[in-house]
């Protein structure tokens, strides 16, 4: 038997090659609050980004990152938003920004237990903002989804679609579901 500790995600941090208009990008565009920057000891400079007052930094940034590597070792940075029209801000704030949206993993998209916008940051790292949905559905599940129609109109594609997949449930029920996984495999 394990014994049991209690694990709370905390940050993440990235390599990037200029730091400068990451930390920009990161601040403008996506509201993070710059808290600490700094050099370490290798020379290497680090800057630690917040949206949280009571946490010092969510995401962190440090130079170092490697040219020509042949892909992003970042698979995807994912941000939760409260609401469709947060989301839709979000969405309209990057295409301001001309960062990269089109492509077979970016644009609006739905996984029917999130609505999603999916891009690029500035160093090409693969970004999600969501939101959740009430229901759960196998995953992975993707389909394209125009976030741009009223706000009754996106839900009930959402759910339509949602409920025509295996393994479709209201969310709560999938919750109780998993609290009951998780105690067991930590029992």
């Amino acid at each position: 038997m394990v014994e049991s500790v209690s694990l709370a995600f905390s940050h993440v941090g990235i390599f990037v090659r200029d730091i400068g208009p990451m930390v920009d990008f990161y601040t403008r565009v996506m509201g993070f609050t710059l808290s600490d920057r700094g050099i370490l000891d290798n020379g290497a400079e680090i800057a630690f980004l917040t949206r949280n007052p009571r946490e010092h930094h969510q995401v962190v940034l440090a130079t170092g990152c490697p040219e020509g590597l042949p892909f992003d070792v970042v698979q995807q940075l994912s941000f939760r938003t409260g609401s469709l029209e947060q989301l839709r801000t979000m969405e309209r704030r990057l295409r301001a920004e001309k960062v990269v949206m089109e492509g077979p993993t970016l644009g609006c998209i739905t996984h029917g237990n999130a609505i999603s916008v999916y891009f690029r940051d500035l160093e090409g790292h693969r970004t999600e903002i969501f939101i959740d949905t009430p229901w759960y559905v196998h995953q992975p599940m993707r389909i394209p989804i125009d976030i741009s129609l009223p706000d009754e109109e996106v839900w009930a594609l959402v759910e339509r679609h949602a409920r025509s997949l295996p393994g479709f449930k209201p969310i709560a029920q999938w919750h109780a579901e998993m609290d009951a996984r998780v105690l067991a495999s930590q029992a």
